[in-house]
């Protein structure tokens, strides 16, 4: 791995690997005393979504879920030529821990539908796999940018939440990195699942 990274010509040192998603990989980065999270696009094929230009699609989806008032880290800056974002660091744990360790409870839920609403209203799904939420200060943040126009067949409630419902099968997933205990064609595999996904919805409509 890389020690450190230069965006927009200010050096940043990077600290760990964070991940990677179906448009980059992340990385905890440091610069003075503070904390980023440094995106880096690349350009692998995923097998069940398509892709224009991404790092525009990333600025375009910021600014549509900053008006629409979802909590998310800050955009800092932007590299075009290296293609390359830095995003304020949310410090809390992601979601999807939460999640295989069964100590999600509804509150989180409810504030994932709390999202919901302001961006149904709008028109809008953001992309609700759980490694994309961490939890601060009892707020949830959606760290990710990604957003596309709404679709029932990707909304939360038929397709999000039996990500969020706690699993072996999400313990395996955490444990292996291997999607193949969740998803099935790029749906999730709800099996076991749907009774618990139900109860939340009704609790939430």
């Amino acid at each position: 791995m890389v020690k450190e990274m230069k965006i927009s010509n200010i050096k940043y040192n990077i600290i760990k690997y964070l991940g990677k998603g179906k448009s980059g990989y992340s990385y905890l980065a440091q610069k003075d005393d503070k904390y980023y999270v440094i995106k880096q696009i690349h350009h692998e094929p995923c097998d069940y979504y398509s892709f224009g230009d991404k790092l525009e699609a990333e600025l375009n989806s910021y600014e549509t879920l900053r008006n629409i008032d979802i909590t998310m880290p800050m955009l800092i800056d932007l590299d075009k030529e290296k293609e390359c974002i830095v995003k304020e660091y949310i410090d809390g744990p992601i979601l999807i821990d939460l999640i295989a360790n069964n100590t999600i409870d509804e509150e989180h839920i409810s504030q994932i539908f709390a999202m919901c609403s302001k961006l149904y209203g709008a028109n809008f799904n953001i992309d609700y796999f759980p490694t994309n939420f961490i939890m601060q200060d009892k707020s949830i943040y959606y760290i990710d940018y990604e957003c596309n126009n709404y679709s029932q067949e990707w909304n939360f409630e038929n397709w999000g939440i039996y990500f969020w419902v706690p699993s072996e099968k999400m313990k395996s997933f955490v444990n292996t990195g291997n999607y193949e205990f969740i998803i099935k064609n790029g749906k999730p595999i709800t099996e076991g699942l749907e009774e618990c996904a139900s109860r939340w919805i009704s609790l939430n409509k």
